[in-house]
């Protein structure tokens, strides 16, 4: 079977993904940002995320930031880059995000970019 070839590029994207309120964190993420940082994982954990529950079941998530155009995006975003700062380090959700070879946030961005006739067009939101 031969993979589907990728239909997107994320250094195009203001890092759309990177916005979503609940960035899940598994304790081997944890490991990796902590070893990223030479920090322990108790450390990383207080630093780095803290948990959301909605339903009576935790969940470890990356911390926000403040962002221009997303309100708030994933703290190890670079808003000014539009980047992520720890890409070797990131968590397993975003290295499998958008699980395929298209990311619809990119088709969008590349129609309203297309049909703006500004090729670093933005929605804002």
């Amino acid at each position: 079977m031969t993979a589907k070839p990728i239909r997107y590029d994320c250094s195009r994207c203001p890092g759309y993904c990177c916005s979503y309120p609940r960035i899940e964190v598994k304790d081997a993420d944890l490991r990796r940002l902590a070893k990223h940082f030479s920090l322990t994982v108790e450390e990383a954990g207080r630093k780095f995320t803290r948990f959301y529950d909605d339903d009576g079941t935790p969940e470890r998530i990356l911390r926000h930031r403040k962002d221009t155009v997303y309100g708030s995006i994933c703290r190890f975003f670079d808003t000014t880059e539009r980047r992520c700062t720890v890409y070797a380090a990131r968590p397993a959700v975003c290295r499998q995000y958008p699980n395929g070879s298209r990311c619809g946030y990119y088709e969008f961005i590349q129609f309203e970019r297309k049909h703006q006739d500004d090729p670093d067009f933005i929605p804002s939101a």
